[in-house]
This record gives C-alpha cells, structure tokens and sequence, in this order.
C-alpha cells in the first residue's frame, strides 16, 4: 500500500511532540512493508521534502490552521494513495475524505483534546472509515461521547522503541547519577509536561512523607511556564524535598535519563489516554508507580510491574508505595524486569504498525 499520513500543524516531523515521535515511529515500521509519505509543516532548520529511509516527508506551509490545511489538500491534489491516516484533528480528516471519498481514510486519536462533545465533532467523525484510538479507556471515552462512530472506532497501542529504552549497566547508572550529582539518595524520576495536570506538586508533597523515612531526592523533566516553575521550586524548598528541575531533553536523549532512576512516577491528575512515559519507564527497566487513571491502567500491572495509586490526588498513596520500593531492592528488581517483559510482548512500534496494517489492508 502507499500510507500518507498527515501530522498536526504544531509542530514538524520530526519533533519533539509525542504525537510527532509516534507519527515517525510508526511510520518508519510501517515503511518495511508499505510506502509511506507524512505532510508535515514547515520548518526553518528542515528542507521541503527529505527521505528517512524509505519514508517521504513533505513540509508545506503552516501558521492557521486554515493555512495548513490548505497547503496539505494542494499538495495531494492529482496524487493516489491507498490509505490515508490523519492523526489528532478531525476537521483536517474531514476535508481530506470529502476530497479523496473513493479513499479509505482514518483518524488517529491520541487524547481527548481536538474531540470535544460538540456538534460539529460529531459531524467531523461520522465521515471517518476508521477511528483509532491508542487505549481502551479512549475508545470508551469515545463511544459514550459519539455513540453514532463506535462501530467504527479500534484500539492500536503505542510502543516504545525498545533497542533504545533498554535497562541500564551498573556503570551507566553510576556515571548518568554522578552526572546529575544524586549520591546514594532514592532517585524519583517524572518525565512529561511540567503543568498543573501532570501532578508534580503532589509528588513533592510525596516525597516529603517518604523523606521522612529515607533520603530522597526527586528529579523533574520537562518543560514548565517560569510561574509555575517558580511555585514548584518555593514548594519543594518549603518541604525540604532535595529536587533538580532539568528541562526539557530533547526526545532522541530522553532514554538517558531513565539511567538516573531508581523509580518513575506518573501522577496524572486528569485523564491520560495512553501515558507512553509509562512504556518508556518499564522498557529501560524502571518500576512504575502512576494514578489509576485512564489508559494508564492498561499499562501498569498493579503489584507485578508497578503499583497504581487509587487516591492520586492525594500524596500518601504515592508515598506509601514509594517507601516499599525504596526498602526492598529485589522487589524493584523483579517488577523491573516484568515491566521490561511487559513492554516487549505488548508495547513495542512494531507491533502498533502490525495492527495498523492489518486495519488498513481489511478497509482497502
């Protein structure tokens, strides 16, 4: 087949946003088997159109989201393809499929975000052949909120790139932890966006519980607005909680990092679709606490690979379950290696491009 997959206007292929790093992902797994060509938007550092291996991106012109829709359709227009997949935006899905009807054409939804319960949603979806949605819990979502599309809606995991994301040697653990200046102190490592949703100001107050037990020392990445970053930093000072704000890292280092680790958690506090810092956590070998919260549950095998936290806007959850971990080293060893296990039987890209295909060869 020839996939053209079309990414959102924000941000190029590649990049360093999740649905752009699973739009490449994919699409480099996909391109074993099929051509693949992604539209993506412009951008300075990057040509009009490149190769990666054998997959086409094309970069037209962005800015509006009426701008960037209109650059893609002028740029398919007199092209064929077999398969057309355009992720997280309905209304771009619903324009394609009404000027390519004869085409199947499906739509990647990574959250909740670009669906609200509106109208004209409503009328986006219903010109969809497919619906993908990469959890469970989302497909649920969506078929409460849009019973009309539920027949058409499946679920596609993500994956991770496990030859990447792969455990740690001693050395490696020791030289990213003196890198970073840890000591012999439980690292607590969150990866994500750094904003009020994600919870990192109540794995502070977590880690002032579990501090009162053990040192500790929490690690935060992302990025976050000053103002908030400020508030975390005035927090975790008044707490007493010993904490390193690195930033962002770019995507292609990011797997260093979970070097660092002796346990990753993830305390959303909203609806997480999938939760992929998750996958990345368990396939590098770090157990997992996270809230019992959307897609999440899907991943985490409370008691097996990770804990899930039932309360999570709470911090004695999280802090009970981090206490356990931080005192019995075999356990974090055995539920890091069955998160590692998990990962490989369930959460790799190439098995997300194998479903994919396979949904798309039955449209065709």
């Amino acid at each position: 087949m020839h996939i053209l997959i079309v990414a959102p206007e924000q941000i190029p292929v590649p990049g360093s946003g999740s649905v752009e790093i699973c739009i490449l992902a994919i699409a480099k797994q996909l391109a074993t088997k099929h051509k693949v060509t992604i539209i993506s938007r412009r951008a300075r550092s990057l040509p009009h159109e490149s190769q990666i291996g054998s997959i086409t991106i094309v970069r037209v012109a962005s800015g509006k989201a009426s701008t960037y829709i209109s650059s893609v359709l002028r740029y398919m227009k007199g092209r064929s393809y077999d398969f057309i997949q355009v992720d997280n935006r309905p209304y771009y899905m619903a324009l394609i499929k009404q000027a390519f009807p004869h085409t199947p054409v499906s739509l990647f939804l990574h959250s909740l975000t670009f669906v609200p319960h509106k109208p004209k949603i409503s009328r986006y979806l219903r010109k969809a052949d497919l619906i993908i949605a990469n959890s469970h819990s989302l497909q649920q979502k969506l078929s409460s909120l849009f019973p009309h599309a539920a027949k058409n809606i499946r679920t596609v995991e993500l994956g991770v790139a496990v030859s990447r994301f792969r455990p740690s040697t001693s050395v490696e653990k020791r030289t990213s932890r003196k890198n970073y200046r840890l000591g012999n102190a439980f690292t607590i490592l969150f990866v994500g966006r750094v904003i009020p949703q994600k919870g990192v100001h109540i794995l502070i107050r977590a880690s002032h519980l579990v501090r009162k037990h053990i040192p500790v020392h929490l690690v935060v990445v992302g990025r976050a607005r000053p103002s908030y970053l400020r508030q975390l930093k005035r927090q975790a000072q008044t707490l007493g909680v010993p904490i390193t704000f690195i930033g962002k890292i770019p995507h292609a280092k990011i797997h260093k990092i979970y070097h660092i680790a002796d346990c990753f958690v993830c305390p959303s506090q909203k609806h997480e679709a999938f939760g992929l810092v998750n996958i990345e956590a368990m396939a590098s070998g770090v157990p997992v606490i996270a809230s019992r919260n959307g897609g999440i549950q899907e991943i985490v095998n409370h008691g097996h690979n990770g804990y899930l936290v039932n309360q999570y806007r709470r911090p004695e959850g999280f802090a009970v379950h981090l206490l356990k971990l931080a005192q019995n080293r075999s356990l974090r060893e055995n539920m890091a290696e069955n998160g590692r296990s998990d990962v490989l039987q369930h959460f790799t890209w190439n098995q997300t491009a194998t479903k994919l295909s396979a949904l798309y060869s039955i449209e065709q």
